[in-house]
């Protein structure tokens, strides 16, 4: 019948997060802001959850006086999209 969707993943911004990351080796915080249009606080957010979930590593740095943040998918977080997009499917029946 129809599969479960991953909760995490089941949302706009942190789907998006995720789908910018699988093509990506990494991406800066600005690049993810600027092609999700996020707001700088809700992109944060999410992108702790999926940080914390394990989806994601963040690494925090500088780029000569100015802080940056690096956000890189990881294996779980591959995984998980692949099973999201799986269990998608089975609703929209391809």
């Amino acid at each position: 019948m129809f599969n479960e969707l991953d909760p995490l993943l089941h949302s706009q911004l942190r789907l998006a997060i995720i789908s910018l990351l699988i093509g990506l080796e990494e991406a800066e915080f600005v690049y993810l802001k600027e092609k999700t249009k996020a707001t700088a606080g809700n992109l944060s957010l999410q992108i702790d959850k999926l940080n914390s979930a394990g989806y994601i590593n963040v690494k925090k740095g500088f780029k000569g006086k100015y802080p940056v943040t690096i956000c890189k998918i990881t294996p779980k977080g591959l995984i998980a999209f692949e099973d999201y997009v799986v269990s998608i499917k089975t609703y929209i029946k391809i």
